[in-house]
């Protein structure tokens, strides 16, 4: 374990008042605070360091080539790829589904195929591969998620046959905050000859992740989302997956010989990273799995599980209010109603007391309706949460009853 009071000090945004109350930052899920380590070594880059890379022949932009690539191989170690070469930079996971979809997607599905995702899919595993499937016309299964929001085994195992060439699948939900059981889900696609995408947005901030280990062919994950800088995702995919895959998009960076009349392409993974990339996001999101990496995983993990046992321990205190998602196996995200008062309302309220939750669909419109809901709100941890902002979290919400009762 770490100590939390120092963890905190490297977040220099949690010593705000918000509303004249302590900064009670309970939307993790969306996006993650960036620790001075993350900030220094951006405002660093910007203002000692900056070039562009590759193809630079003075010494900034060999200086910053070899920071930026360093990036990559410390993604790779994060994930414990086999290869820089399996990690592909983008924009954020939505790029990384995305050109999953545009790219191996449109190659290699045809209209006798079968894509399973869940109930549970964020809307960027679920909306590519609707608009692909309008395209060639392969059937889209949606593997159902029991009332607890735990993964529903009947049915993946009813709708998994040897037609099915893709599971894409989260692998803790945004919503419900179920920690899905990947290592068995990717094994049993495997057996029919299946490939399998991991949105490990979520999974990958709460636990050591070993690619390797897991055996999926694509994983996807944000770099805002893991204290990094916003405008840098990654895509993890398998070497030999990746090299049978076409570009993405096209222009500088990413090209072997280009002619008037034709043009080859680059080797993975500058074959997906056309123009200038997110140089400094990238080296920022080094910075932040650095960060993570010196803490740990194993013991952000264990003190992230400590957190939600105690939530799960004060929550019932709350006199009308609904639990959305109560899975065993289930990470930091807690999305609730509460009786009689509207989502919005209580987040209003609770933001007067520096309390910030979010609340909607969660970009899981399906899932939430098929929870019964069309609005909810959810508090998050990162691993800068503590007891006393669960405490804080508490007395608003019975402040926020109170007023919204009466």
């Amino acid at each position: 374990m770490y100590d939390i009071n120092e963890i905190r000090k490297d977040f220099p945004v949690l010593a705000r008042q918000i509303n004249g109350k302590p900064n009670t930052f309970l939307d993790s899920a969306a996006s993650a605070q960036k620790p001075r380590q993350v900030l220094d070594k951006i405002m660093q880059v910007y203002s000692e360091e900056y070039a562009n890379v590759h193809r630079g022949s003075y010494l900034l932009s060999e200086e910053i080539t070899a920071e930026y690539e360093e990036a990559r191989r410390k993604v790779q170690k994060f994930l414990n790829a086999k290869s820089e070469k399996e990690i592909v930079f983008t924009r954020n996971a939505t790029e990384s589904i995305n050109l999953v979809a545009a790219t191996w997607g449109r190659k290699f599905l045809t209209k006798i195929d079968e894509v399973l995702i869940t109930e549970a899919e964020h809307h960027a595993n679920l909306v590519p591969w609707q608009i692909l499937r309008d395209e060639i016309g392969f059937v889209l299964k949606i593997v159902k998620v029991k009332d607890d929001g735990s993964f529903d085994w009947d049915d993946f195992r009813q709708n998994l046959n040897g037609q099915t060439k893709l599971v894409a699948v989260t692998g803790m939900s945004n919503v419900l905050g179920t920690v899905f059981p990947l290592a068995e889900i990717i094994k049993e696609a495997h057996a029919v000859g299946a490939k399998v995408l991991v949105d490990g947005c979520q999974y990958v901030v709460h636990q050591a992740v070993d690619v390797q280990k897991l055996d999926c062919d694509f994983l996807a994950f944000s770099g805002h989302k893991t204290y990094g800088p916003t405008g840098i995702g990654v895509l993890y995919g398998k070497e030999g997956i990746l090299d049978a895959m076409p570009p993405y998009q096209f222009g500088g960076d990413m090209v072997n010989v280009v002619t008037y009349q034709a043009t080859t392409f680059d080797e993975p993974p500058a074959r997906f990273e056309a123009g200038t990339p997110a140089i400094v996001q990238a080296i920022g999101l080094g910075a932040a799995l650095d960060y993570m990496m010196a803490l740990g995983m194993d013991n952000i993990q264990k003190h992230e599980d400590e957190l939600v046992a105690y939530m799960n321990k004060r929550l019932p205190e709350v006199e009308g209010l609904n639990l959305v998602g109560t899975a065993k196996e289930k990470g930091g995200v807690f999305s609730f109603t509460i009786n009689g008062i509207h989502c919005q309302d209580l987040a209003f309220v609770l933001d007067k007391e520096g309390v910030a939750v979010r609340v909607g669909h969660h970009c899981a419109a399906p899932l939430v309706r098929r929870m019964g809901y069309e609005c909810v709100a959810r508090a998050s941890f990162g691993l800068y949460t503590n007891h006393e902002d669960i405490d804080r979290f508490i007395d608003a919400l019975q402040k926020a009853k109170k007023f919204l009762s009466d």
